[in-house]
């Protein structure tokens, strides 16, 4: 139960993780080259909220076992060949978090380790576990709904994803469908307080 039990006391520095991780395009370029990127990347970010929608469900699915509610999917070519909730205490394994369980099960479904080609979208800022694993799966992107104050490691306490040290790199963005996410681990652990 320690991941993340003090995010809403940490809530706010998700403003400062966003504008570090996101891609902004340089003020340099022209007015209409920028406007002609805009259309696709309004796509991609209504895409990002629908594939962050089965992530969140995969929390809810979390949460309903007892579980700290975070979630994860993998999408390859526009469909999940991966998911994955928590499930450390179901389990009794410490390893049994929601982003390794959905990278798992996406190396089954598409027979390959390298997962090359492929966006993770997970709840909650991946651990240095996670993030580790995202990097060594060749992973190309992941998005993530909220930072992990404790134990984020996509851009709040290290940046496994963009280490220049380590042999590929993950394309980060942030705070996609962040209000319900941070909202379904704030409610989670005020619960658990009250107990």
């Amino acid at each position: 139960m320690d991941r993340a039990s003090d995010y809403e006391s940490e809530g706010r520095r998700f403003e400062s993780c966003r504008a570090r991780h996101e891609t902004l395009l340089p003020a340099a370029l022209p007015r209409a080259r920028r406007r002609a990127k805009q259309p696709a990347r309004s796509l991609e970010m209504k895409m990002d909220a629908t594939w962050m929608a089965e992530a969140l469900a995969e929390a809810r699915k979390a949460e309903a076992e007892g579980e700290v509610p975070i979630g994860a999917v993998v999408v390859h070519e526009d469909r999940v060949v991966g998911r994955g909730r928590n499930a450390r205490e179901r389990l009794r394994d410490p390893t049994a978090h929601a982003e390794l369980l959905a990278l798992q099960e996406a190396a089954r479904s598409l027979g390959r380790w390298r997962l090359t080609g492929a966006t993770v979208y997970a709840t909650l800022e991946p651990c240095p576990m996670c993030a580790g694993a995202l990097v060594n799966a060749r992973v190309d992107r992941l998005v993530y709904a909220v930072p992990d104050p404790k134990a984020g490691a996509a851009g709040t306490l290290f940046d496994v994803p963009s280490d220049p040290r380590l042999n590929h790199r993950v394309e980060v963005s942030v705070g996609v469908l962040a209000a319900e996410c941070g909202e379904l681990l704030s409610s989670f652990f005020r619960s658990k307080r009250v107990k």
